[in-house]
């Protein structure tokens, strides 16, 4: 059978991977489209699996997100009739790929772990045959996008529990961004500035944070999302500071490392499903996940970057304190359209 996966960020590139796999290991065809945003296409070119670029960011503006989207969901399309038949399609965040599933009349599931993405959800959830979300996310906060009775579809703890499944962290990450192993590590992620949702926001602490943890020694690798903020962080002229110039192995870099600060949301989940210490400077409203998260004490909410605390630990990694196997979050998202799962 055939299926069609589409990644229009970084994080839906881990996210899927698992699926995908699965699905190609039982014998299934996956067609993957990709809009180039951040590292996704890095990501990509290190998995090895093929894939086809259409569109471009919209970036901050309403209307220019609407305009771009309109243009790579015609692209999706004539995609779609070239390749077809496609038995289902597959999710996490992309606003296009629901507008061409249900136009070419293919199931399709939407993905997601933030509920207050206003705009995406209420085109996709309404588009999407399945809507399938983690059980933290309250039912009554997805209703007013569609997503209700049967079509609403829950699953146990986070997503990056199910990514995390059978993951070994590898230490050549440290090695491949000179990171000493005497030295205390912290990790820190930017905001996804170019999300509808922030607005444009950047992260105010995020200057005062770098400078103290210079101060006390601490070695920072910050996790860029373009090249804007990179030279942004590069102005301050820190010592301390590691920029990668491309994707990195992120899930081994968190692992190995004494601390996450994060502007993010997928990084903040990876850390706290691998007990890793977390503050999120996340200056959107939180979302269901991270709301059960800060009462389990597993993520805290940055205020202050005197807050954040890095003890260098013994120097071996982290391993994930609960996994969940991803053959179930496969089933939950096609099952009833593809078999064998």
């Amino acid at each position: 059978m055939r299926v069609w996966v589409d990644l229009t960020n970084t994080a839906h590139v881990v996210v899927l991977r698992p699926l995908v796999e699965l699905l190609e290991a039982r014998g299934h065809e996956v067609e993957i489209t990709v809009r180039p945003l951040s590292h996704t296409v890095e990501l990509l070119d290190d998995w090895g699996h093929p894939y086809t670029t259409f569109g471009e960011h919209g970036g901050v503006r309403r209307v220019d997100k609407a305009r771009a989207a309109a243009g790579r969901t015609r692209r999706l399309l004539a995609f779609g009739r070239l390749h077809r038949p496609f038995d289902a399609a597959l999710a996490h965040g992309s606003t296009d790929l629901p507008v061409a599933a249900r136009l070419l009349r293919i199931p399709n599931t939407t993905m997601f772990d933030y509920e207050w993405a206003l705009a995406q959800h209420h085109l996709n959830c309404r588009l999407a045959n399945r809507v399938l979300v983690p059980e933290a996310i309250p039912p009554s906060r997805l209703a007013k996008f569609g997503a209700r009775g049967s079509k609403l579809v829950r699953y146990p703890g986070l997503k990056e529990e199910y990514v995390l499944h059978g993951f070994e962290p590898d230490p050549t990450v440290l090695s491949d961004l000179g990171v000493e192993g005497s030295r205390p590590l912290c990790v820190v992620r930017t905001a996804p500035s170019y999300a509808l949702y922030l607005g444009g926001s950047s992260t105010p602490m995020l200057p005062r944070l770098l400078e103290r943890l210079d101060e006390e020694g601490v070695q920072t690798v910050v996790l860029v999302r373009n090249e804007e903020q990179a030279r942004e962080v590069r102005a301050l002229g820190l010592s301390s500071v590691i920029i990668p110039g491309r994707a990195v192995d992120a899930r081994s870099l968190v692992a190995f490392a004494d601390a996450l600060v994060s502007a993010g949301g997928s990084m903040n989940r990876e850390a706290a499903a691998l007990g890793v210490p977390v503050w999120t400077m996340f200056e959107g409203r939180m979302g269901g996940v991270d709301e059960q998260l800060v009462n389990e004490g597993r993520l805290k909410v940055l205020r202050d970057p005197d807050e954040v605390v890095v003890e260098r630990g013994d120097g071996s990694p982290r391993r994930a304190l609960t996994t969940r196997d991803p053959r179930e979050l496969l089933r939950l998202a096609l099952g009833g359209w593809i078999a064998p799962l």
